[in-house]
């Protein structure tokens, strides 16, 4: 074995040891070390198909139980925290996808919509666990069973506290006993009441009609989107104290309530409003909101110590298998460059590899090229508020459309013009790239593209693609006017941006993403098969899925962030193949190539919602949360671009790579809709 071969076959067993070797660890934090069985149900319901982790704790009595539920775009392994925390103190916890998340779907002419699948899931799961046998009830059949739902999840939860009091006044029988809500407040579900889905249901309505349950809300300081006060100015990502509006004291019954504070109310019931210092997605990945959710539940459920095991709020071990998780995940992307290495030597694939050229000369410092660097890595960023709620209509969306014509119809005639004097076709092809890149944009900022529908059922993969589409198109304009001011003069051609024309190599590199695509996949779902773990931190994760359901939709979208990936790619190659960054310092170029813009973003954005209590833009909630997740993506995808075109020579394997992985991660983490 020659020492190239045995050092790629030693990273790739290095990869695949750090894989299950931490798997193996968060499996074993996940179950409290073979003290809980966790495994995943699926339960078919009258409008659909319900699933979730199920954490049983080993014995044969009954036992309290949690329906936890995740919010809008993510899935039940959200709540990995307080599932674990929980269900190592006792509790049988069901960690609930929703409709339309994860592995749950509505069934055909149920769905498509966003009120179809969030007002019933936990009340349909609700049905479900109360009828298993290691759920507990009371003498009269009461289920004593908690509900808790994280944003979206958290409107599900109160409606489910809803249907469940209606259903008592038929019945005489409450399977909910006690609710807690995270990240969420009384908007959408008077919603409901408004537009006839729910008639009735309403916030003074619930908290008057509660039947005696204990009731908690987890309402953090720094909420993107709700927990506002009467008369707050526009925007809702600022500061909140939840307490001192007229809804937290309707919900409390109390004319000056104090956070974290429990108060009893007239029908027998406890309720208490837990206010953390914190954003709406760091409840899922905090200390302080699990033990809130552990001292909640230890509370409400206070009568039943005797199948509990209580332990201090604060005791927690989900961070080890959040780190064991993030560990795996980093043995994860690691495996890829050494696996990819190994397939070059096969007979065909290693047809992909094309002659990698010497790193261009640094030039001289130029404060105009400079100034335009700065500019490709800002723009994505300085566009995002407008391009991702696709509010094209302010001044400078409208002077970007136009712009974006008169870069297609002067680029068009200066081709022509170029051909025309026959000056070797140098003019040529930058101009017709112009001519693309600005008719593209152009159609993409005029007309309706993306929206909701069977063919695109993803809404915030619709906003993303579209994002990305006009950032691969901003960067391909700006690499062409660099090309002509500077690159030209020095003799770069294509292949110094890594775009080799070579039928075989495309074919190569593209079956090459292929092969490692599937490996990589397989890889995912044999350590969920046999550790119901996954590779991820935070809101980032590749995960499992159901193929029927989320594979036609990935093939769908894949043509179009293929397109941003080629073009980020390229513009990697080009801004770091050069004598100085060579090694780390062409990896941490790549990387603020790609998302430094981002980051930037998310700093400024979040810094100054704690510093003075209102963020960068008011009015970005949701399209600023998504950011936590695509940053990974696009650190992930610079690496794979700079490792492979330094192996390969050229961008092709690195563009159809990024474009699977990253496609599907998209995909599989958030709401799809139409999925039968």
């Amino acid at each position: 074995m020659d020492s190239k071969l045995k050092k790629q076959v030693s990273w790739l067993v290095i990869a695949l040891v750090i894989v299950l070797g931490f798997s193996w660890l968060a499996h074993g934090f996940n179950g409290a070390f073979n003290k809980v069985k966790v495994e995943r149900v699926y339960f078919d319901t009258d409008k659909g198909t319900l699933s979730g982790l199920l954490y049983r704790p080993v014995g044969d009595d009954p036992r309290p139980g949690v329906v936890l539920t995740h919010g809008y775009l993510n899935s039940g392994e959200m709540q990995d925290a307080n599932a674990i925390e929980l269900s190592k103190r006792g509790f049988a916890v069901l960690a609930l996808d929703m409709y339309d998340h994860g592995h749950s779907a509505l069934n055909e002419g149920k769905g498509g919509n966003f009120f179809a699948f969030w007002p019933t899931s936990i009340y349909d799961a609700v049905q479900y666990f109360y009828e298993q046998p290691y759920v507990l009830k009371d003498e009269a059949g009461n289920g004593i069973i908690g509900v808790t739902g994280h944003s979206m999840g958290g409107f599900s939860t109160t409606t489910a506290i809803f249907l469940d009091e209606q259903d008592y006044n038929e019945t005489g029988i409450r399977k909910i006993a006690a609710g807690m809500t995270h990240g969420s407040d009384y908007q959408w579900t008077e919603m409901l009441g408004a537009v006839g889905i729910m008639p009735g249901i309403g916030a003074e309505v619930i908290a008057q009609n509660a039947g005696g349950r204990t009731l908690g809300m987890l309402a953090a300081q720094f909420d993107e989107f709700f927990f506002n006060a009467e008369g707050d100015p526009a925007g809702t990502v600022r500061k909140k104290n939840y307490v001192a509006t007229a809804s937290a004291q309707a919900f409390l019954q109390q004319d000056a309530p104090s956070a974290d504070t429990w108060y009893d109310t007239p029908d027998g019931g406890k309720r208490i409003i837990y206010q953390p210092y914190e954003i709406h997605p760091w409840n899922h990945f905090s200390t302080k909101s699990t033990a809130h959710t552990v001292e909640f539940y230890q509370t409400a459920f206070a009568d039943y110590q005797a199948q509990l095991s209580p332990q201090p709020a604060t005791q927690q071990t989900w961070i080890w298998k959040e780190l064991a998780e993030f560990i795996a995940l980093i043995g994860f992307v690691l495996m890829f460059i050494p696996l990819i290495s190994l397939m070059r030597r096969l007979p065909f694939l290693k047809l992909a590899k094309t002659e990698r050229l010497e790193p261009l000369a640094d030039a001289p410092f130029n404060p105009l090229r400079a100034l335009l660097l700065v500019l490709g890595i800002l723009l994505p960023a300085i566009i995002f508020p407008a391009v991702m709620d696709k509010k094209l209509d302010g001044t400078f969306l409208t002077v970007f459309k136009w712009v974006s014509a008169a870069i297609a119809a002067g680029s068009l005639a200066l081709a022509i013009m170029s051909q025309a004097q026959k000056k070797e076709g140098r003019g040529m092809a930058p101009g017709l790239l112009l001519v693309i890149a600005g008719g593209a944009l152009f159609y993409l900022l005029h007309f309706k593209t993306f929206a909701d529908s069977p063919t695109f059922p993803a809404p915030t993969t619709n906003a993303i693609v579209y994002w990305a589409l006009i950032s691969g198109l901003l960067s391909l304009v700006m690499m062409v006017v660099v090309y002509l001011l500077f690159l030209r003069k020095q003799g770069v051609r294509c292949k110094n941006y890594g775009v080799r024309v070579s039928p075989v190599a495309i074919l190569a590199g593209f079956v090459t993403a292929l092969i490692a695509f599937a490996l990589g996949y397989g890889l995912v779902f044999l350590v969920d098969g046999l550790f119901v773990t996954d590779f991820r931190l935070w809101v980032f994760a590749f995960k499992t899925f159901e193929p029927g359901s989320i594979l036609p939709v990935f093939l769908r979208y894949l043509p179009f962030f293929f397109v941003f990936y080629f073009l980020s790619g390229v513009s990697i190659i080009i801004n770091t193949n050069t004598v100085k960054c060579q090694g780390v310092r062409g990896y941490f170029r790549a990387i603020l190539l790609n998302a430094g813009g981002i980051i930037l973003y998310l700093l400024a954005h979040y810094g100054l919602l704690f510093i003075r209590g209102t963020a960068l833009f008011p009015t970005q909630s949701l399209s600023s949360i998504l950011l936590f997740g695509f940053v990974p993506v696009l650190i992930i995808a610079a690496i794979f671009t700079r490792a492979l075109y330094k192996r390969d020579g050229n961008v092709w394997t690195a563009a159809f790579l990024n474009a699977m992985l990253m496609t599907l991660v998209t995909v599989a983490n958030t709401t799809v809709y139409f999925q039968r």
